[in-house]
């Protein structure tokens, strides 16, 4: 680190030279006359980064009236007179090397340069454009908050605090990539996250060495402990709600500046197919709609994969009403089954990725006129038997029951992968199939979880929450895999009525 000098002219020639003489670098000189002698101060900030308000307020003013105060201390080129009498502004630090200085600068701060001084104040002056607090894109429920994060990371933890209003609360920064310095906060409940997976997260968030971090995807690849899977180890969320609730069950959570998806880890496997907004229902609507969520994942990986088994290979598994009307609907068509049902998948993949990269005015239109037209048109034309376009369309419908992206993603992955062991080895393929995911499941750990816990290993107070969810008066304990503090309330009554006819 190449320490300031007390120069000035020296520290602003440097400036120019490392930022390249930008047009947006505003280097503003001040010449202060105090009773004692003259000052020399320079504000160097960046046009459109900070808010040019607080700038004149706080900062030009008050410098500018103190040369008319004959009290001033005369050693008012000192870091403390500045920081405690001239300068109002909120928070104000001191930047002693260069990369101190332009990391500060490159955040929108505003650095104070004084002639004589080795040390520059840098000045906390962020005022960029941001968006607005909207609903979620990607999350939606129908009943819940309707708030979700934003890109700027200020404004996502303003809106944890306001979930949890702990002292415990804690919010640790570090910034990551060499030419974005993108800040990432760390943010947990003193307690009741797993001080082990604590350490392990900072220690592989610091270990990581890139140029850049522009979404939070990449984090999440430099720091997931399985890379060769379909699923995901580290969960993601846009609603400041998710988010509170994985810090109170003892999850940690990872905010990137710049985007407003955070991570959540550890994580298993079941809290993916779980809805914020199961929280928000009663349980055992809460419960029925899980087990649909449960249903509609299996659907989404094994559908097409058994018709093609059955249709190709097991013949005998269906009734002779069924199989007399699949093998009409089958005779002028020209491809296996296997063949047959990749090119459906392939073209509504094709459908889906066009529906997304489309405007969004027409991008829905698109979507389900082009399923309608092609499926139809491929129906007529003997490409395609009827029952196919059937099963890849409730296939499809299945995977957006989903409610994770990521593990809706892996699903449509091993949905192939399961096609060709049917094509080739029928239900016993299926069967393989099944098996090698469940045991490569049971392998997979995240931050030292296991991914199928708390069914392997079986944990049986844990079980409470995952298939079906219990009354909220019975949920008294956190996941004794996320967290050692599990105790979340007192025990319940054995039932509701003796909880309400309790003295």
């Amino acid at each position: 680190m190449i320490p300031l000098s007390t120069d000035l002219h020296a520290n602003v020639e440097r400036i120019q030279t490392r930022l390249g003489g930008s047009s947006d670098i505003i280097i503003r000189p001040l010449d202060l006359n105090f009773p004692q002698e003259q000052c020399s101060l320079v504000l160097v900030y960046i046009d459109g980064l900070v808010e040019n308000g607080a700038i004149h307020e706080f900062i030009i003013q008050p410098l500018l009236a103190v040369q008319d105060n004959d009290n001033v201390a005369e050693d008012y080129v000192g870091i403390k007179n500045v920081l405690q009498q001239i300068i109002s502004i909120g928070e104000l630090t001191s930047a002693a090397n260069e990369t101190d200085l332009f990391e500060g600068i490159l955040q929108g701060h505003t650095a104070i340069l004084i002639d004589g001084v080795s040390e520059a104040l840098i000045a906390t002056t962020c005022g960029w454009e941001r968006r607005a607090i909207d609903e979620p894109q990607t999350q939606t429920v129908i009943r819940g908050p309707k708030e979700s994060f934003t890109e700027n990371i200020r404004t996502n933890t303003t809106l944890l605090r306001r979930k949890i209003k702990s002292p415990d609360l804690r919010f640790e920064s570090l910034s990551i990539g060499r030419y974005t310095q993108t800040k990432i906060i760390v943010a947990y409940l003193e307690g009741i996250a797993n001080t082990k997976v604590l350490e392990e997260v900072k220690r592989r968030l610091h270990s990581i060495d890139t140029d850049s971090i522009l979404e939070s995807s990449y984090i999440e690849e430099f720091i997931e402990d399985k890379i060769y899977t379909p699923f995901p180890t580290i969960m993601n969320t846009e609603r400041p709600d998710a988010a509170a609730a994985g810090i109170l069950e003892g999850q940690i959570i990872i905010m990137i500046d710049g985007t407003p998806f955070v991570l959540l880890t550890p994580v298993t496997f079941f809290k993916f197919l779980q809805s914020s907004e199961d929280y928000y229902q009663r349980y055992d609507i809460a419960s029925f709609v899980r087990l649909i969520r449960y249903m509609s994942f299996i659907i989404s990986m094994l559908l097409p994969s058994l018709y093609i088994a059955i249709t190709t290979f097991h013949h005998e598994m269906l009734p002779t009403t069924l199989l007399i009307g699949l093998a009409a609907q089958r005779e002028g068509v020209p491809f296996p089954a296997l063949v047959e049902a990749f090119l459906m998948e392939i073209t509504f993949e094709v459908l889906r990725e066009a529906g997304v990269r489309m405007p969004r005015v027409v991008g829905p239109a698109i979507s389900i006129v082009g399923a309608l037209v092609l499926g139809q048109a491929a129906v007529q034309a003997g490409l395609v038997s009827a029952a196919m376009v059937i099963v890849v369309s409730f296939t499809a419908i299945s995977n957006f029951v989903v409610p994770a992206i990521n593990l809706a993603v892996a699903a449509r992955l091993i949905r192939f992968f399961l096609m060709i062991l049917a094509g080739t080895l029928g239900l016993f393929g299926i069967l393989v199939g099944c098996m090698t995911i469940l045991i490569h499941m049971a392998s997979i750990k995240s931050f030292g979880v296991p991914y199928l816990a708390p069914l392997a290993p079986f944990i049986q107070q844990n079980v409470k929450d995952i298939f079906i969810r219990l009354p909220w008066w019975k949920l008294n304990t956190r996941p004794s895999s996320l967290t050692s503090n599990t105790q979340r309330q007192p025990a319940a009554p054995q039932n509701a009525e003796a909880k309400k006819n309790k003295p």
